[in-house]
């Protein structure tokens, strides 16, 4: 049986986010949009805890990103990030191998997460 990477005991209350959460990534020029949502509804006060836009920006850093807003989505226990400038120029425009969204998605699941004991 499969098990989703969503167990986290108190013993080990930093984690990678992929452990809480999973990511959908968007990207239009040099802009990247990352859906982020939680596994299970309890970890969602995590995500806002933790996935902060000052954290996020300082996380995509290297790759020139000057803004991150982000939009939570309680109902659906998710958020919206919009990262500006992060894409090298675009798709099209960058002279990197992959200038996709899809690929920065795990460089935000990497980002260590300190889960609450009571989430």
């Amino acid at each position: 049986m499969h098990h989703l990477p969503t167990e986290v005991s108190a013993d080990s209350p930093v984690v990678p986010l992929h452990r809480l959460a999973h990511a959908r990534a968007g990207d239009k020029g040099d802009r990247l949009n990352l859906a982020l949502f939680a596994y299970e509804p309890h970890h969602y006060e995590t995500l806002l805890a933790e996935v902060t836009e000052e954290r996020v920006l300082a996380l995509f850093s290297h790759r020139g990103a000057s803004r991150v807003r982000r939009y939570p989505m309680p109902s659906l226990g998710g958020m919206n990030l919009v990262i500006d400038d992060v894409l090298q120029g675009g798709v099209n425009g960058a002279l990197n191998l992959d200038g996709h969204g899809k690929t920065l998605s795990f460089l935000l699941l990497n980002m260590k997460v300190t889960v609450g004991f009571n989430g």
